[in-house]
């Protein structure tokens, strides 16, 4: 067990020491000022917190606080009414800070418990009740505005789950807060009984068990209660003011005292209108005007100062609105160059230029070289030339890749340390920093040279920073494959084709099928990490089904039928056996029944709990087959096929959807699960 974890078990066992074995002045004094240091811990940090749920222990730190500033009241108690002493703290507090008098010290306890309880903790526990109220009713809204963004792609499956994480713990922590609260409402009762308790039985005892006269027992029993009073109900006080800072923190861009000064100080006009005020007041009344007119001054200068930024900012504004216009018109070839986008791009931070950079031994051109032909063997796609720059603006170790000027993925490697990934036997004794692989997503460790071999020694696949890159690159270009085949590629791909099939080239384009027309095809071929190597076969079916239908979804799903000896290839590795998901036959009918029909050709239009239904049991599915080490493959009717790829492309978009005709037929299937609608 952590020390951490150890150190509160310690602080519990520590409140029941209090509440039953009596305590030494000494340990009462250290005991008195760490309450007291903690609770201005805690109001500090709840000041300083952005977000209430960076604070979310609060609740339960709330109750452990209340429970040991209880605990050790109670012993203070015991050690007043037993011994007529309560430490160097409390004494201090009895006679220096009040000054000896106990009719003080009573009034400014009174004060204090007025103010906590009438005050503060009744704002804050009405707070509390009112923001669980509020976000238990405003969680049904939340959830549809995050469905609805998820469905519109404008967030990502771990975003949504993110973002439903914390609207769960936003309502858990309100909840908590609503509860919590009555915890300090109760311990300014429980202070005021402890206070009446130790002065009426102090005197009791003073006078009948030690011997004192009336007023010697009502001195010292009244400045000791009083002292106990104060130094328990000022850390209580700053416990109330850090729960009153929690509940009532709204969202804001910062903390507490940014937001603060931000917007008091937003208006300098107002410090102006202040100065006079002040200025006015010491004039006209009796009021000491060194006061008066110092306050004026700072508040005056004070708004002069905020002015002068406000201005200078509104000038900076300006003149960085005007650059552009003063600028030398561009030629129009200079407007075209900066109007050239590149269609895959590679920046990285300068920390990585030595992977980029020949003369420091890097070899990534040649590595990115390489890339373009392995991926024109396995998909038969052309990528474009790769933009490699350096970024100013990343950071020293990260790097982002581009396809048509949008970043599609990132990530960060240390150069002088090798990445480790465990294949499921993870070695305690291998150090390093933890972090993720950029291309599967699989956790994984930077360690150093020297731990690199004990980390191949027991298990680990080990690569180096340069290969980390190179995978992610090739990952990434194989998932955006159909982005980047446009007509250009398209036509470069016909013209090699007709080169050595001009027959069949000319049977297929221009006419039945525009390069358009064919490059759709092999977009939804590449979409589903289907090579296009095999051009003749592609051509040889388009060239049959081409006159037929103008629908390229339909003609897709020809080609992919030819193309079945590559594609049972691709899943089965060289195996005669695979291992798949069917589609149940009560989910494949709800699929056929919802395909429509309108002028640009076939669509799905499935209700939204028939579609969540068939995708929660597909996920389900899929994760069996993960967790026992198989490639989840869903085997489904031609009909419907193209219409679940649809459907889950979203969601699963890594998991091959095939039908019956699709696979050769010395391929042994073997159902290892059925996606059900219900």
């Amino acid at each position: 067990m952590k020390a951490r974890d150890l150190s509160v078990l310690a602080g519990v066992i520590l409140i029941i020491i209090m509440l039953i074995i009596p305590l030494p002045p000494f340990l009462l004094d250290v005991l008195i000022i760490f309450n007291i240091s903690l609770s201005l811990l805690i109001l500090l940090v709840a000041i300083s917190t952005k977000d209430a749920l960076e604070f979310s222990i609060f609740p339960t730190m709330l109750l452990l606080v209340t429970l040991f500033r209880l605990g050790l009241s109670v012993s203070t108690t015991r050690s007043i009414l037993g011994n007529a002493e309560a430490g160097n703290v409390i004494d201090t507090f009895g006679s220096f800070v009040i000054g000896g008098n106990a009719v003080v010290g009573f009034v400014v306890f009174l004060i204090l418990i007025i103010i906590q309880f009438i005050v503060i903790t009744k704002g804050a526990e009405r707070v509390s009740e009112v923001g669980a109220r509020f976000t238990l009713d405003a969680m049904p809204g939340k959830q549809m505005s995050i469905d609805a963004d998820l469905n519109a792609g404008l967030i990502s499956d771990r975003d949504a789950k993110a973002r439903r994480e914390k609207i769960e713990h936003e309502a858990d922590f309100y909840g908590s807060m609503d509860g919590a609260s009555k915890f300090v409402k109760g311990d300014a009762i429980a202070s005021i009984i402890i206070v009446i308790i130790n002065m009426v039985f102090g005197l009791i005892i003073g006078m009948m068990q030690m011997g004192m006269d009336m007023g010697t027992a009502a001195s010292t029993y009244t400045l000791l209660t009083v002292g106990d009073g104060l130094v328990t109900q000022i850390p209580a006080l700053l416990i109330s003011t850090a729960t009153g800072v929690i509940v009532t923190k709204a969202a804001s861009e910062g903390n507490v005292g940014t937001d603060l000064t931000k917007q008091i100080f937003a208006h300098p006009t107002l410090l102006y209108v202040t100065a006079v005020t002040i200025f006015l007041l010491g004039l006209t009344t009796p009021i000491t005007k060194l006061v008066t007119f110092s306050i004026a001054g700072l508040l005056a200068f004070a708004g002069y100062r905020l002015s002068k930024a406000k201005q200078f900012e509104k000038e900076l504004e300006q003149s960085l609105k005007e650059e552009p216009l003063k600028e030398e018109p561009s030629g129009p070839e200079n407007v075209m160059q900066l109007m050239q986008m590149d269609p895959i791009e590679f920046e990285f931070g300068y920390g990585l230029i030595p992977l980029a950079d020949a003369n420091q031994g890097g070899d990534l051109l040649d590595r990115v070289v390489m890339i373009r032909k392995q991926m024109a063997l396995e998909l038969g796609s052309i990528i474009p030339v790769i933009r490699i720059r350096d970024n100013i603006s990343l950071d020293p170790n990260q790097y982002v890749i581009k396809v048509k000027g949008n970043a599609v993925a990132t990530g960060e490697v240390l150069l002088d340390h090798y990445m480790a990934m465990n294949t499921g036997i993870e070695d305690e004794s291998i150090i390093g920093i933890e972090t993720v692989e950029p291309a599967f997503g699989l956790n994984a460790l930077w360690i150093n040279d020297e731990m690199r071999d004990r980390a191949e020694l027991s298990g680990y696949t080990v690569v180096d920073p340069p290969t980390v890159i190179s995978t992610h690159l090739t990952e990434v270009l194989k998932s955006h494959a159909h982005e980047l085949l446009g007509r250009e590629e398209t036509k470069q791909l016909i013209d090699h084709l007709k080169e050595s099939y001009p027959t069949l080239v000319d049977e297929v384009t221009p006419n039945p099928l525009s390069i358009g027309d064919t490059q759709k095809v092999l977009r939804n071929l590449l979409r589903e990490q289907l090579s296009i190597r095999n051009l003749p076969v592609i051509f040889e079916t388009l060239a049959d089904y081409g006159p037929l239908t103008k629908d390229m979804n339909v003609i897709t799903e020809y080609v992919r039928q030819a193309l079945s000896r590559q594609i049972s290839e691709q899943l089965t590795q060289g195996s005669k056996e695979l291992f798949v998901i069917t589609l149940a036959g009560s989910a494949e009918k709800k699929i056929a029944d919802a395909v429509g029909h309108n002028e640009n050709g076939n669509f799905l239009a499935l209700a939204p709990n028939d579609s969540q239904q068939i995708l929660q049991n597909a996920a389900a599915e899929t994760t069996k087959m993960a967790e026992v080490g198989r490639q989840a493959v869903i085997l489904c009717s031609p009909a419907v096929r193209m219409y679940v790829r649809q459907l889950i492309e979203r969601y699963l978009p890594h998991v091959p959807v095939v039908s019956f005709n699709e696979l050769e037929p010395d391929i042994e299937i073997q159902s290892v699960g059925v996606v059900r609608a219900d």
